[in-house]
């Protein structure tokens, strides 16, 4: 029964109203700031088909029940532009790729471009004299259109190392090369007395080393403070495809660098790969994962997805730990 104002009480989510007698549905939606179309109503414990909302007129006593469809998380922010920075030179691509193990030099070439990687690590060896008209890397991999990062493999001595980079920049004109001095042959742990004598050396004579290391937070900081422009702590034994052993040590020193930070060694599968990007690391190199894999041109593009996801997720910042549940949708409302 309406009151002596016209007004009739109704109780709208648990809450008592007071409405202008004869109102529709549809219309105390719409009073209530919503739009009839996207909403349900239950009126007496019964679903009023929307279709009908503008005819079922509201009476005096009814509880009524409206809901609509409310998001079990937050909102996606757009993504900005995301590149990174090394040396002063800016790439996209957050993969750097091996040019070793590969059957040859095409597939080599496929699995670069399936990767997307914008800089390729070479070594430095011998040209072979006795065939000078042998194929070579570059004419697969246009160093105009990728970035040549020569490396140190196989150097067990400082002395070595700064010698083939010497080399390095009288055949190529590189500055930004990738220095790793290996302790033994066993492990291929690098020597990180040695490494550090190197970086002290080319830095002195204008390289800019990114520097292969143990994954130890002091001595990463060493190699920085030493002029290293990146650091390449090993993420597992070089080659050995284990993965990320120890996600602590990884994570300490991108918190305390302030150069670039990449895995470098280790990487086995896509997951791997997604891991390291996760603990915040501004890049991955990896070689045998994708030149050993039975398709290494499928591997590598896994490989780029998997960078991808894991520097969103990284971004995206992970939800906290609980030990117990927690609903993914909110218990404040329901019927």
């Amino acid at each position: 029964m309406a009151h002596t104002d016209g007004t009739i009480t109704i109780s709208v989510n648990g809450e008592h109203k007071r409405v202008t007698a004869g109102i529709t549905l549809a219309e105390l939606a719409e009073s209530l700031g919503l739009v009839p179309e996207k909403v349900a109503v239950e009126r007496n414990l019964e679903v009023v088909p929307r279709s009908t909302l503008t005819q079922v007129v509201v009476e005096d006593g009814d509880e009524l029940e409206i809901v609509h469809f409310v998001g079990g998380g937050d909102h996606v922010q757009p993504i900005a532009d995301d590149a990174w920075t090394v040396a002063g030179r800016t790439f996209r691509s957050r993969l750097i790729v091996g040019t070793g193990k590969y059957k040859d030099f095409a597939q080599n070439a496929a699995a670069v471009a399936a990767s997307g990687a914008e800089i390729v690590t070479v070594a430095v060896r011998r040209v072979n004299v006795s065939d000078p008209s042998a194929p070579m890397l570059t004419d697969y991999i246009d160093p105009k259109k990728v970035t040549y990062l020569p490396n140190t493999a196989g150097c067990f001595s400082a002395e070595d190392a700064i010698r083939t980079l010497r080399l390095a920049r009288e055949a190529g004109g590189w500055n930004l090369v990738k220095l790793e001095v290996l302790g033994e042959a066993r492990t291929l742990y690098p020597n990180m007395r040695e490494t550090l004598k190197a970086t002290e050396v080319l830095v002195r004579e204008g390289f800019k080393p990114m520097v292969y290391c143990v994954d130890d937070p002091i001595a990463a900081k060493q190699l920085e403070e030493a002029g290293a422009v990146a650091i390449m702590p090993l993420g597992a034994p070089i080659g050995s495809g284990l993965g990320i052993q120890n996600q602590v040590t990884i994570r300490l020193i991108v918190e305390g660098a302030n150069v670039p930070v990449l895995v470098d060694a280790g990487v086995g599968q896509a997951s791997d790969a997604a891991v390291a990007m996760e603990l915040g690391c501004d890049g991955i190199l990896m070689n045998t994962a994708i030149a050993e894999a039975k398709d290494p041109v499928l591997m590598a593009a896994a490989m780029k997805a998997a960078v991808e996801a894991g520097r969103l997720g990284y971004r995206a910042g992970r939800m906290g730990k609980r030990r117990y549940a927690d609903p993914s949708s909110p218990l404040s409302g329901l019927i």
